[in-house]
């Protein structure tokens, strides 16, 4: 582990996760405007409503997950029907976290030619569709759950909540890793074996799931923090953090596949 600390350590490791740290925030409300939209007039699903709010709240703890849900949860008055600007925005917005993306994993790899600015638009493009594909799946499957909780026996509506909040996790788990999986297969400009990033995309995608975990514990004392030293821009700034920290993880898990590559007819 020590190489892939040290390249942690590294202004360039920094660089790449701060972009695409940049680009998650700018990115994050359009998808969340898109995805409730979906829900909300496509779907007419009041149940995946409710689950993309309790996804906020148990992905982002305290004030900022409570914050992000209430407004999304305003109704027809804040988020208004799907339209082709919030479509055009999320994906203008989510090609640029493919962008630095696809440079790092390229130096991971020792790949030294980036893909032209058009085939790295269309490959994210896919990317966008297919982890968007995904994150609905889950929204549904935690909408599911969240039904048949609805209509349980009296021991078990007692525990309703934290009942919703496995569930939600137990489905978002799978489709986190298998996103994370597709982006270190496809994402680099190379042929790589799917067998060799498999293992190290579940593994980033439990730690990224225990980092939800930490959140919840720091909470406190980063809002006290965050709310001292930035003020209005302190939700802004905290989806950025621990983006930040997201990005540098899954940084972490290309660095470390690509040193122990070895030689195979897909290389």
């Amino acid at each position: 582990m020590r190489p892939t600390a040290h390249y942690l350590a590294e202004t360039e490791a920094h660089v790449y996760a701060l972009a695409i740290a940049a680009s998650v925030l700018l990115a994050f409300f359009p998808f969340l405007t898109v995805m409730m939209s979906l829900c909300r007039d496509v779907l007419r699903w009041h149940a995946a409503e409710q689950a993309i709010q309790l996804a906020l709240q148990d992905q982002f703890a305290g004030d900022v997950g409570q914050y992000v849900a209430y407004h999304l949860g305003l109704g027809q008055w804040y988020i208004p029907k799907l339209s082709f600007t919030s479509m055009f925005l999320l994906l203008f917005t989510a090609n640029g976290v493919f962008e630095p993306l696809e440079v790092a994993l390229n130096r991971a790899w020792g790949v030294t030619t980036n893909r032209s600015y058009l085939k790295n638009q269309a490959i994210s493009l896919g990317l966008i569709l297919a982890c968007g594909t995904l994150a609905l799946l889950s929204l549904m499957v935690g909408a599911l759950g969240r039904q048949f909780l609805a209509h349980a026996p009296g021991f078990l509506s007692s525990m309703a909540l934290f009942l919703q909040r496995l569930v939600f996790n137990l489905a978002a788990v799978p489709f986190s890793i298998f996103a994370l999986f597709l982006v270190y297969w496809l994402l680099p400009n190379r042929k790589v074996n799917p067998a060799r990033v498999a293992p190290v995309a579940i593994v980033v995608g439990l730690i990224l799931e225990a980092l939800k975990y930490l959140n919840l514990m720091l909470n406190s004392a980063i809002h006290e923090k965050l709310d001292r030293e930035y003020r209005i821009f302190e939700y802004s700034v905290t989806i950025l953090l621990w983006s930040f920290v997201a990005a540098l993880i899954v940084l972490a898990g290309a660095h470390w596949t690509a040193r122990h590559d070895t030689p195979d007819p897909l290389s």
